[in-house]
């Protein structure tokens, strides 16, 4: 019998292990991630959440959310759409943030691309996503960085003009936006 890697947080109930390692991943594990999530806007957040995470921790990104979320205008993809050079350059001035110029030009190239999408960025997205797995992973090593599905929402993505999102991004917003249940079996924010 392969045994999980859950771990106790400090209520008792048994997480993975990377949710319990911090208060700022205990809150997200607990309350969002894994969880499905709609909405355009919505999806725009996770998404240029995930592309500013490339290289760096989570736990970074997570400390500097609402220094994002000012930043971004809320994440409204209409208002950072509209953004300017002269708005780049705030951004890059921006300690609130991980200022660097290809991930912020890549955020606003991003909303311009999503708001030209027809059907949404939330549909297009969701329309990438897995039919639910069977039992689910039971260790760190059983949960993967990429999937067919989300290679070709990577290239989808692309199609409309994205950057800076690959299969890895792409499988992390599934993850993130409740498209997969990465969750470990025992883990109880799966079955949430």
């Amino acid at each position: 019998m392969i045994r999980t890697e859950l771990v106790g947080g400090p209520d008792g109930q048994d997480r993975c292990p990377w949710g319990a390692s911090a208060p700022d991943y205990l809150a997200y594990h607990d309350r969002e991630w894994g969880r499905p999530l709609t909405g355009d806007d919505a999806m725009f957040e996770r998404l240029t959440l995930e592309a500013f995470q490339s290289g760096l921790s989570w736990l970074t990104i997570l400390r500097k959310r609402e220094g994002f979320r000012a930043a971004f205008a809320g994440f409204s993809i209409a208002a950072v759409a509209a953004f300017t050079p002269a708005d780049c350059r705030r951004l890059l001035a921006d300690a609130a943030i991980v200022r660097n110029r290809a991930k912020i030009e890549a955020a606003v190239s991003n909303a311009r691309a999503a708001a030209r999408l027809p059907e949404g960025l939330s549909a297009l997205a969701w329309s990438y996503a897995p039919p639910p797995a069977g039992a689910g992973p039971r260790r760190a090593a059983d949960v993967p960085a990429t999937t067919a599905e989300s290679t070709a929402l990577a290239k989808a993505l692309r199609g409309h003009g994205f950057t800076f999102v690959g299969p890895t991004t792409a499988y992390a917003l599934m993850q993130a936006t409740g498209m997969v249940n990465d969750h470990l079996v025992g883990c109880f924010a799966r079955d949430a």
